[in-house]
């Protein structure tokens, strides 16, 4: 059990980084349309060319995944997301930047399928929701000290202080991972012959369960991120946020979320992921046309309404990837994830050329049309409801990894 600690803290950290690279986009929407003098659509492009570099890769990758150890592949991942980064971080205009933002999403779409992929290897299905709502809390903990220890350093010193930190704790990442994490390979069955990259893609589409799969997480997607990327612009430009206490959204909310995450991995190994992810939808429908539609409050009433938010709506992302995770055999496992996080990124790149086209910069310099935006989101929240129920649990029981049963 402590090996399974260890490995868990480690993915978590890989996590933390991943998510926060992203995640810092959104609360320095405002300075990029500033900085780099471009409207909203401009800045959903920086957003989603990340996205649509890591759907392009995750497709390629697919083949290959479940090919090599997974630490190797964990390894060689992290270090193009860290050069990527640091790239990031030296761009001296909005292309060179968009360019490495595209870089740094062909190595870091990748990371979310290793990860998934290696806690549903270690950890038995009965137990997963919980190891998966563990992992996931790295969203949370990057929007309680990740995003506000960002937000401040790029106004302390530059936008380019938080790249330059996300890069410097993937390096020393990487070192730990070399040195802590054991082989992982346990998904390479001896005797079987493994397809080729074009026959596993083949695989996948001539599969409905799969496909249905991979169909749920791209319209989830586009329930959940479409509103994402202008949470904190239309604090800022509508609401009245100051550029620091634009980091009271993502610090309540994230607090909540450490909690609520980890109580909903355990509620859905208790209850059921379908269940416990249509309750979640639920409270996540009213949540977004509370956001959408707020008003001009006090910064207390915005807070509970974006901290409704990011519970609700982060706490239905467990029971579904703990359902994703079981439509397929451990064997085929990993380039299933590789297709299944492209489908992610699909989404989230759809979500933000969407939500892109439709806002629009009021002549006071606020944001129009965010409530079309809740509207677009909440009903594909619905067809994903829908599509929960339709997904089929394959999961084969396989021998528990070395080093990490709950006995040792």
């Amino acid at each position: 059990m402590k090996k399974e600690s260890i490995l868990l803290l480690v993915l978590a950290a890989i996590q933390f980084s991943h998510v926060l690279d992203f995640m810092i986009i959104m609360p320095l929407g405002s300075q990029f349309m500033r900085l780099f003098d471009i409207g909203p659509k401009q800045f959903s492009l920086i957003v989603s060319v990340y996205a649509l570099s890591a759907f392009t890769m995750g497709l390629l990758g697919a083949g290959y995944m479940d090919r090599v150890d997974r630490k190797t592949a964990l390894l060689v991942n992290y270090m193009g997301f860290a050069i990527g980064t640091l790239m990031c971080a030296m761009a001296s205009g909005y292309y060179l930047f968009l360019a490495a933002r595209a870089l740094t999403g062909a190595f870091g779409g990748l990371l979310g399928a290793l990860v998934f992929s290696i806690v549903s290897d270690a950890i038995p299905f009965e137990r997963r929701a919980r190891a998966l709502g563990i992992v996931m809390t790295a969203f949370s903990v990057s929007s309680i000290v990740g995003v506000p220890l960002g937000v401040y350093l790029a106004a302390q010193y530059s936008w380019r202080a938080p790249f330059l930190g996300i890069a410097l704790l993937a390096f020393v990442l990487i070192v730990v991972i070399f040195f802590v994490l054991p082989p992982m390979d346990r998904h390479i069955v001896e005797g079987i012959r493994r397809k080729r990259p074009l026959a596993v893609l083949s695989g996948i589409v001539r599969d409905d369960n799969q496909l249905r799969a991979l169909l749920f997480t791209i319209v989830l997607m586009l329930g959940h991120f479409s509103i994402i990327p202008f949470i904190a612009p239309y604090m800022q430009l509508n609401i009245g946020f100051s550029d620091h206490q634009v980091t009271y959204v993502y610090l309540a909310g994230g607090a909540l979320s450490v909690i609520v995450l980890p109580l909903t991995g355990r509620l859905s190994d208790r209850f059921g992921s379908q269940r416990i992810f249509v309750f979640a939808s639920i409270l996540a429908l009213m949540a977004i046309l509370s956001i959408t539609h707020l008003p001009p409050v006090s910064i207390a009433a915005a807070l509970l309404a974006t901290s409704s938010f990011f519970v609700a709506a982060g706490g239905r992302t467990v029971p579904a990837m703990t359902m994703v995770t079981a439509v397929v055999n451990p064997a085929n496992r990993g380039s299933f994830m590789s297709v299944r996080a492209s489908a992610n990124e699909l989404g989230m790149a759809l979500a933000s050329l969407i939500a892109g086209m439709i806002v629009t910069r009021n002549p006071d310099g606020s944001l129009g049309h965010y409530p079309l935006v809740g509207y677009f989101a909440i009903g594909m929240s619905v067809f994903a409801i829908y599509l929960s129920g339709r997904l089929n649990n394959r999961e084969v029981v396989m021998p528990q990894a070395p080093g990490f049963s709950p006995e040792t």
